[in-house]
């Protein structure tokens, strides 16, 4: 057998790309390894289940058109397909006059970006909507949403199945050669042979890059974000999706507050520099992989660049009063004893020599294969597009 095309990786971006494919080549034979025992178990599964806007993102980047292209495709998928979601909108407060120009940047870069319906609220509007919310001024963002994502990738592994495509979970890959224009895939099992190959490695898309591309300038860098839910007699503090200003000299989101579509209401994420890349505890420890990272002379330049910051989510991950503090800013109501420990995910974040972290999604291509070497958030909310570009990119 000589598939047509095969994927590394049944995460959302990887069963998104072999559905797209699929449905541009139905008689095309389609294989998908993947080295857990079950399709989206870690970015895909592990996320906060938000349905981004778009509305961070620099206009024209693969971030934020994908973005906006992918959401409304992911609501049509959704409809189609009885995945549970729902557009429930989000505030994104400003707790202080010094934040007020960030929150204008943000509202002139979603309407640069094509979103409708951006309102500014005054402190009296935003506690209308979110009575126990403190600031002194908001945005509205009435896109955005929250949906059940493993539902969804199992899903697109039920539809590629149907259509013909294969699906080999528990199976690593472990090598890539090519011989005579064909591409020879290596697993820790057997060898497949395909015209066309894509790698959707997720938290190893750097390593299996590396099986081609020997100078990738690339690292994955994992940083663990970890939650606290609130108590259920707390739950009705928060009615939609809460999230503060962005701090412009750490490229991350900040704690925020965020309803789960499986009922309850989430608080968090930190980010903490992981010591595992697939380390979902803060014990969790691979000491090949921190020397990995800790060797990579761009980390250093991002511990220079970032390192009070990342002091701070260290301590927060440690002490769950200093994280309620973080907490406090947007809610004062909150107490220590209204979180109990939530669960936590791992972002896959490509950092380069020079100790960039890459802000844009990396996809690339040489002859008959692709690597998608860097696809954090908002990659969930993008995957039928990214798929969808990757399908012609490669066809």
């Amino acid at each position: 057998m000589i598939y047509d095309y095969t994927i590394i990786g049944a995460g959302l971006v990887g069963l998104a790309t072999a559905y797209r494919l699929a449905q541009k080549e139905p008689d095309a034979k389609i294989l998908i390894i993947e080295k857990e025992n079950k399709v989206g178990q870690h970015q895909s599964g592990h996320n906060s289940g938000v349905i981004h806007s778009g509305i961070y993102y620099k206009p024209g980047s693969l971030k934020a058109t994908n973005c906006i292209q992918g959401y409304s495709q992911l609501i049509e998928f959704a409809d189609t397909h009885g995945i549970n979601y729902d557009i429930c909108g989000k505030i994104i407060v400003a707790t202080n006059q010094a934040e007020l120009p960030l929150l204008d940047n943000i509202y002139k870069r979603g309407v640069e970006n094509g979103l409708k319906g951006l309102t500014y609220l005054s402190r009296e509007e935003f506690r209308e909507i979110e009575p126990h919310c403190e600031g002194v001024k908001a945005v509205k963002v009435p896109q955005t949403g929250i949906i059940d994502y493993p539902a969804m990738a199992l899903k697109l592994q039920e539809l590629i199945i149907s259509k013909g495509g294969i699906v080999k979970t528990s199976e690593k890959a472990i090598g890539i050669t090519e011989k005579n224009g064909i591409t020879i895939l290596k697993t820790d099992k057997k060898e497949y042979q395909t015209k066309k190959l894509i790698s959707c490695g997720g938290l190893y898309s750097d390593k299996i890059s590396k099986f081609t591309e020997k100078n990738n300038d690339l690292l994955i860098i994992p940083f663990r974000g970890e939650y606290y839910q609130l108590k259920k007699e707390k739950e009705y503090l928060v009615k939609h999706l809460i999230y503060p200003v962005p701090n412009p000299n750490f490229p991350f989101l900040g704690v925020h507050f965020t309803r789960m579509i499986g009922g309850g209401i989430e608080a968090g994420p930190n980010a903490v520099l992981a010591f595992k890349r697939e380390g979902y505890k803060f014990s969790d420890f691979d000491l090949a992989e921190t020397i990995e990272t800790l060797g990579w002379p761009g980390f250093w330049k991002i511990v220079s660049k970032f390192g009070k910051e990342g002091m701070g989510e260290i301590y927060r991950s440690l002490s769950k009063s200093a994280f309620t503090k973080a907490l406090q800013k947007l809610m004062p109501e909150i107490r220590e004893e209204d979180l109990a420990v939530g669960g936590s995910g791992v972002r896959a974040q490509a950092c380069s020599k020079d100790g960039l972290l890459i802000d844009d999604f990396d996809i690339l291509k040489r002859g008959n294969i692709i690597h998608v070497r860097n696809a954090p958030s908002p990659a969930a909310t993008s995957c039928l597009s990214i798929g969808e570009k990757i399908s012609e990119l490669i066809y």
